[in-house]
């Protein structure tokens, strides 16, 4: 390896590895309020897929995937910021840098995600029963549906992360700027731990909630189950959504949503800044 390649996979591990600890931390400290959320989302309504029972199902799918998916985002996020995007269109402002490689991250992350999101919230909802393993869940999607069933809503995630970044990240870096200026710091990077964190909430709040139509169509076509019969389409679904229910439908679990995300985006984006910062003595 050249010096020149290890300093670039140097610069690459410290939001490898920060990010693993801040999605790993965010999705396993609130997952009771996605619970929620999703269970609000149903088709079936929020009593008959478990209520305020067993917040925690479905946990063991999240601690598997949190850490990967949380790493190849940053990982492809920071590479695309700083090397690839200011390479390719050096002419492009930096908020449309911030979005088009939070864009390319969500992409990568979503490779990883969408498997165990399916798995873990088909056990939140008790698709499979209220008592089935996260292992005996992902074997009985497979079962029913094949490998790729665990793909399914992979389109529809990447129609909601792609806006959910556009939205959430530029305005977080353009939160950080105006701190930083505000108080005389020659970078955001050296703002304190705390000061991240409410700039990740403002931004992680404001996107949650813009987005909660493409999750509530999202969470319908991973929980639909291919031996039902229905067809899961993105169209289709955003179609049956309104034929049966209506407009507000669409805006179920934004509140759960909007303090999830709010709150996650204060401990995810803190905790990253945090571990990015102590990682930098070490790595």
């Amino acid at each position: 390896m050249t010096t020149e390649s290890s300093l670039q996979f140097t610069g690459l591990l410290k939001p490898m590895v920060a990010g693993a600890m801040a999605g790993t931390t965010v999705d396993l400290f609130f997952y009771p309020i996605d619970t929620l959320k999703t269970r609000l989302q149903s088709r079936e309504g929020f009593i008959a897929s478990g209520g305020f029972k067993g917040v925690y199902k479905g946990l063991g799918s999240v601690a598997v995937g949190s850490a990967p998916g949380a790493a190849l985002f940053f990982t492809t996020y920071e590479y695309c910021k700083r090397s690839i995007i200011p390479n390719a269109f050096p002419s492009l402002s930096s908020p449309m840098v911030h979005m088009i490689s939070a864009s390319l991250g969500e992409v990568a992350a979503c490779l990883v995600r969408v498997p165990t999101e399916v798995v873990k919230q088909r056990q939140q909802t008790a698709t499979y029963g209220s008592s089935t393993s996260s292992a005996k869940a992902l074997q009985l999607a497979i079962q029913q549906g094949g490998f790729k069933s665990l793909y399914q809503g992979f389109g529809i995630t990447i129609l909601r992360e792609v806006p959910f970044s556009l939205l959430q990240f530029p305005l977080y870096e353009k939160l950080k700027s105006q701190a930083a200026e505000r108080r005389s710091l020659l970078s955001s990077d050296q703002l304190p731990p705390h000061v991240s964190a409410i700039c990740g909430s403002i931004a992680g709040s404001t996107a949650a909630a813009l987005t909660t139509p493409l999750d509530v169509v999202k969470t319908r076509i991973m929980l639909t189950k291919e031996c039902d019969g229905a067809r899961i389409g993105i169209p289709e679904s955003f179609a049956r959504v309104y034929r049966e229910e209506g407009w507000s439908a669409f805006w179920k679990g934004v509140i759960p949503r909007t303090i999830w995300i709010g709150l996650g985006g204060a401990v995810f984006l803190g905790v990253y800044e945090v571990s990015i910062q102590q990682l930098g003595s070490i790595i």
